[in-house]
């Protein structure tokens, strides 16, 4: 761990008076977007399967609750030993069949049990022990609809054949085609919204996941349209200098090219 005392020594030497003064003005609010990087630039890391890269990305996301950690402390609000403390009698506490006398057979049966400590702590605190509490309203909404659909399935509030949610999300996409000739915008985007709700649970009920989906799809776009760019280029145009019907001759040509029929 003297690694990890040096990182909180560093971080509280940045913050001193005589530190960075970058560092010092920041606070939990200006910190909160680098939070959100760091965590995807370790997930490029390991798509990449870079693991040097892992290493680093992962450090930067430390260096985070490191930081929080000491604009707390210095507000005397927490210290970063109450955010290990905290982290570790979570995890007891949640695994009984590790740490106490509880059994799980399988990883199922460790969720299920998870689940319910999650609900017997928060009606221990006084809260509404709804399933969906906990669910971070920050997640990107194609993950956290996901993440809504499999919480509610797993007390059975779910479909029961895959040809049942795709007749749904073909009528949600109708509706959505229909809505769109009116002038009523706060109708048209409830009905997208139903659109993309119901194709992620599809995707969900079909064991895909719909981030990684458009990931992917994202990618294969960026490809595709370097390739136009690339080819204009050697044409000495760029895409603003050049026709749609030029544009989409290169992209059916970038298929084959790269090797994407799809």
């Amino acid at each position: 761990m003297s690694e990890f005392n040096r990182l909180v020594d560093i971080m509280a030497k940045l913050r001193a008076p005589d530190g960075c003064p970058w560092d010092r003005e920041q606070t939990h609010e200006t910190l909160k977007p680098y939070l959100i990087e760091e965590a995807y630039e370790v997930l490029d890391a390991i798509d990449a399967g870079d693991t040097r890269d892992l290493v680093e990305e992962l450090g930067d996301v430390l260096l985070q609750v490191v930081f929080h950690a000491q604009v707390a402390s210095e507000a005397g609000e927490f210290e970063v030993e109450d955010v290990a403390r905290a982290i570790s009698e979570k995890l007891v506490r949640r695994h009984p069949h590790v740490f106490a006398d509880g059994n799980a057979k399988n990883a199922d049966e460790v969720l299920a049990k998870w689940e319910q400590i999650k609900s017997e702590e928060r009606e221990g605190k006084g809260e509404d022990p709804s399933i969906l509490d906990g669910i971070p309203r920050h997640l990107p909404a194609l993950h956290r609809a996901e993440r809504i659909q499999k919480k509610v399935a797993g007390v059975g509030f779910d479909w029961e054949h895959t040809d049942e949610i795709a007749v749904k999300a073909r009528e949600e996409v109708e509706e959505f085609i229909e809505v769109l000739g009116s002038d009523d915008r706060d109708r048209i985007i409830d009905e997208l919204g139903d659109v993309l709700f119901s194709i992620v649970n599809l995707a969900r009920f079909v064991g895909l996941s719909p981030e990684e989906a458009l990931t992917s799809t994202n990618a294969k776009f960026i490809r595709r349209f370097k390739f136009i760019e690339e080819k204009l280029a050697e044409r000495g145009k760029t895409p603003e200098s050049s026709t749609l019907e030029e544009m989409d001759s290169l992209w059916e040509q970038s298929k084959s090219a790269l090797n994407e029929e799809s």
